[in-house]
Parts: C-alpha cells; structure tokens; sequence
C-alpha cells in the first residue's frame, strides 16, 4: 500500500483526535482501519509513540482481533458462518461450493466466523457487511453477483 505522507496526516489526524482516551488503542486501530481500509504498517509507529507503546505491542494487537486488516480487501467480502448451527443446515457444503467457485478469483475475500447470530435460519454469511440467512449456493452467488 501506497502510504504517502497525505496519509500518513491523517493517519496522525486520527491518532491525535483519540490518544487521550483511556483504553485509545482499539478504537484508533478501528478509526485506522476504517479510514484506509486497513491498518497500513506505516501507521503502527505512529500509534505505538502516541500511546507509549512498543511497536510490538500494537502489532500483536492488530494481528490478534480478525477485523483488522494488514492489507486493503478486495473489492468484496464474504463472511461465511461455520459454528455448529449453520454446519448442521449445510453450512459447511455451501462453504465449499463458493470457495470452489471463487478459487482463483481475487475479487471477493472469503473468511471464516463462528457466529452471525442467525443460527435458527442458517446457513448464513455477511456480504459486504450485510448479514443473509437462510442461504444455498445460488443465492450466494446471486448476492455476490449484485454491484
């Protein structure tokens, strides 16, 4: 990722307006994150000065909770159930019709959770931040196929 210094103020921008809060760490990597699509490792010095923190600390951080990214994400993402409930309704199967589909493609990210919340009307997935029940392999791939 191209992280020039016009990103790299806003980067600060958005360290600076949160820094004084206690427990700033989470919600300046989510503000990050947000802003750029992910958490550029340009910025994980930033944040670590501003917080008193090592480097270390902070990159344990992003690389520990899933929703941080390290890399900007395709151009669409696809969050697929696989607890138990869904699995028992076909999850598991849908899971591996739609990886088989998209292998190769680098335009949608598929990830794995354990809960949507949705588990009487599984199989569910999260397309692009929106949450679908009740789902087989077409109208996965009907979601997939909206703009």
């Amino acid at each position: 990722m191209d992280f020039s210094v016009w990103n790299a103020e806003r980067a600060a921008a958005i360290v600076a307006a949160e820094a004084d809060r206690p427990g700033a760490l989470l919600p300046i990597l989510h503000a990050l994150n947000e802003m750029f699509g992910c958490v550029p490792a340009a910025a994980i010095p930033i944040v670590a000065r501003a917080l008193n923190l090592t480097r270390a600390e902070v990159h344990g951080v992003v690389s520990f909770y899933h929703d941080f990214r390290r890399e900007p994400p395709p151009r669409r993402v696809l969050k697929l159930c696989r607890a138990e409930a869904c699995q028992a309704r076909g999850g598991d199967a849908l899971a591996a019709a739609i990886e088989a589909r998209l292998s190769g493609r680098g335009d949608v990210a598929v990830e794995a959770v354990y809960c949507l919340g949705l588990c009487a009307s599984g199989p569910a997935a999260m397309v692009d931040g929106r949450p679908h029940a009740r789902l087989d392999l077409g109208a996965l791939e009907r979601l997939l196929a909206e703009p």
